[in-house]
């Protein structure tokens, strides 16, 4: 059973950090594509970052969080991380991690609340 389990959300003053965890189990996470996604109320999902597979991924990020938040795994504790710094209002959302190796073999977190305000 693949499970991806989400923690380290909570309140945050603006200009604050949080370091968001996601602890995979039942896949050789190695092998997968991991990532971040964030949804707000009213809004689609969208992505946050994500890194390709293996130890040395490559990054990409969302326009809105370059410079600001930084994606990272450690494929011995098969746990991606999220650090996020400077957060602003307009980052606080349900934020997902997901892990993805194929159409079909695409898994997602329950999500964590991220929430920032003064």
């Amino acid at each position: 059973q693949v499970q991806l389990v989400e923690s380290g959300g909570g309140l945050v003053q603006p200009g604050g950090s949080l370091r968001l965890s996601c602890a995979a189990s039942g896949i050789l996470f190695r092998k997968y594509a991991v990532g971040w996604y964030r949804q707000a109320p009213g809004n689609e999902r969208e992505l946050v970052a994500i890194m390709t597979s293996g130890s040395g991924g490559s990054t990409n990020y969302a326009e809105s969080v370059k410079g600001r938040f930084t994606i990272s795994r450690d494929n011995a504790k098969s746990t991606v991380y999220l650090q996020m710094n400077s957060l602003k209002p307009e980052d606080t959302a349900v934020y997902y991690c997901n892990a993805r190796a194929g159409h079909a073999d695409d898994y997602w977190g329950q999500g964590t609340q991220v929430t920032v305000s003064s």
